[in-house]
């Protein structure tokens, strides 16, 4: 397997820690390649498929779904709100409660981002079989989720 930089990285190859962070760099450059020029940043991209797929999800939920915390979500929604993806409403079920929509221009462009998307990994991920790609996926939100079903260990 070849090695970044030529240098020996045996001491680091059975952390799955290392290995998940470079394959995160990998998938950060192809995401920017792609949806870069939508001037869409990935927490804005997973916010914007978030809103479409969830019509009542509000601020704190958004957060807790992405791990990010309320001031910055709260940054993030300011900016797409002054991009015109997103707006804030008052909830009809409880008049306290502010949810999160799309707006038509966020619609449009989740429906563009999502249609780039679908492929985008592809070339990074072509020694995968779609089978081992699933597991992947499997196995990586399984880490992730440990935290949120109260099995954080460390």
């Amino acid at each position: 397997m070849p090695s970044p930089g030529g240098l020996d990285q045996s001491r680091l190859a059975h952390l799955v820690g290392y290995a998940a962070s470079r394959a995160s760099i990998e998938l950060k450059k192809t995401f920017a390649r792609h949806l870069g020029p939508l001037d869409l940043k990935a927490v804005e991209f997973s916010i914007l498929v978030l809103v479409a797929s969830n019509p009542e999800v509000n601020q704190k939920q958004l957060g807790d779904a992405l791990d990010v915390s309320a001031p910055n979500m709260a940054v993030t929604l300011d900016r797409m709100v002054e991009r015109g993806w997103v707006q804030r409403e008052r909830s009809t079920r409880d008049r306290r409660a502010v949810n999160i929509r799309l707006t038509p221009a966020g619609v449009d462009l989740v429906a563009r981002a999502e249609k780039i998307a679908r492929t985008m990994e592809n070339p990074s991920l072509r020694m995968l079989s779609s089978a081992e790609r699933a597991l992947l996926i499997e196995l990586l939100m399984k880490v992730a989720v440990v935290r949120h079903a109260g099995k954080d260990l460390g």
